[in-house]
């Protein structure tokens, strides 16, 4: 990887989210070489992405470059490639561009979407966990009206017009409020040749109530606002198969769509060559101590969404977001110096700051830990907290910009089909329907 031989102890930072981020940049004047590993040369703000993916926002708001992260930082390189496996009896990674020797290895891979085995629905859903996979949606939806403009075919034209969005988490919920707003104020602009309230925007849920993880009364008031907006809630229904044309339900509903969007689950984005027994079944999140050290080893540590510590409070891990995620590679900043001269370290207590979802325009679901609330005031509360966490002050510029514009004109500019994205053969047009 071309990275010089130093004198100081090299950390090996695999992932540039949350955790990945904020440990570098906490690292800076440590005493360490720092060499920071993604497969992408940018962070992405990825609780923004379904704006990317509704043309709220284009992808270069929400990103930022690795390297420019980096950028003055004494004995820190960046290197662009996918791990492929760690030696851990060697202390090295193996990746696409060659190998690297650490000292000590942060695993912060973050996670990737959970089908949960079913390969059918994993081969024709659509995700939304990166900046591509949300141009896609963005170009794959734009494509869907623009096919159904064409296709004489009653059907084919409502499946076009039909959106399956399967888990009812802030992604989906927020999702599926922003398809509703482009549905009452938008589309029907674009396209005054399709009769745009035939569109459906069709939100699942496996148990009874949306946003689960937050509190009961932000669930009810997001599920009041998502039906105003015109989004058909299905609560207890479990999705079972979709072979691209007809999702398949634990019920006898049934839905004719081209187009599923999965939110409902994630699971550790996890790297081959740890010990089995260092992995947690089933989502893959790796076993960690009080200070983020793997289990089983004493020089690799994982953060995020990835790693899971059990807790009293938090049996299953601490919440995949990235308040852990940052707060844990804080504490990992302070505590690896200790740790290398064998000095104590400090336990990590995750200080939950609350979590919140937006569903539209004025409306949004605030939970701190004293106080819940919801509408507009809780959609300013979301929009500064947002706006405050981008990294970069071109990127907050822009993104307050587009923002105020879309509140004023009731738009959302980003409608480009700037790289077109089409699934198999799910409509076919005769010469004379073109």
């Amino acid at each position: 990887m071309n990275i010089p031989d130093s004198s100081q102890k090299r950390i090996v930072i695999i992932g540039g989210g949350f955790a990945g981020v904020t440990l570098a940049q906490k690292l800076n004047h440590k005493g360490f070489q720092v060499v920071l590993i993604d497969k992408q040369n940018y962070h992405t703000f990825q609780p923004l992405l379904y704006q990317v993916a509704t043309g709220g926002l284009e992808a270069g708001s929400i990103a930022y470059p690795l390297r420019k992260v980096i950028q003055g930082f004494s004995n820190f390189y960046f290197r662009m490639t996918s791990v492929k496996e760690i030696d851990t009896q060697n202390h090295k990674i193996i990746s696409e561009i060659g190998e690297l020797r650490y000292d000590y290895l942060v695993i912060a891979t973050g996670s990737k979407t959970n089908f949960f085995g079913n390969k059918e629905i994993e081969r024709n859903a659509m995700s939304m966990k990166t900046i591509p996979q949300s141009l896609n949606i963005r170009s794959f939806i734009l494509e869907n009206f623009e096919q159904a403009v064409l296709t004489k075919d009653v059907n084919e034209r409502n499946a076009l017009m039909n959106f399956v969005l399967v888990g009812a988490g802030p992604t989906g919920v927020e999702l599926a409020g922003a398809l509703a707003e482009m549905k009452k104020e938008i589309l029907q602009k674009d396209y005054p040749d399709l009769d745009i309230q035939k569109m459906q925007i069709n939100l699942i849920q496996s148990n009874d109530r949306v946003l689960n993880t937050m509190s009961e009364k932000s669930s009810i008031a997001s599920e009041k606002f998502l039906e105003n907006l015109g989004v058909k809630v299905y609560k207890n229904l479990r999705v079972t198969n979709y072979d691209g044309r007809t999702v398949t339900t634990n019920t006898d509903i049934v839905f004719d769509t081209a187009t599923v969007i999965w939110t409902a689950g994630v699971q550790g984005a996890a790297i081959h060559g740890l010990k089995a027994d260092a992995l947690v079944d089933r989502v893959e999140r790796i076993k960690v101590n009080e200070i983020n050290l793997v289990k089983g080893y004493d020089n690799i540590f994982a953060l995020g969404d990835i790693a899971c510590m059990e807790t009293t409070q938090y049996p299953q891990g601490h919440p995949m977001m990235a308040q852990p995620a940052m707060q844990q590679a804080a504490l990992l900043a302070e505590n690896l110096p200790k740790y290398i001269a064998g000095k104590p370290t400090k336990p990590f207590v995750y200080h939950d700051k609350g979590s919140m979802a937006t569903i539209g325009r004025n409306l949004a679901v605030v939970d701190l830990p004293k106080y819940h609330f919801s509408g507009f005031f809780a959609w300013f509360v979301w929009m500064f907290v947002h706006l405050f966490s981008l990294i970069g002050f071109k990127n907050k510029a822009v993104v307050f910009m587009n923002w105020v514009y879309n509140y004023v004109r009731y738009d959302r500019e980003g409608r480009l089909i700037v790289r077109p994205y089409k699934k198999k053969s799910f409509v076919t047009f005769t010469s004379d329907e073109v």
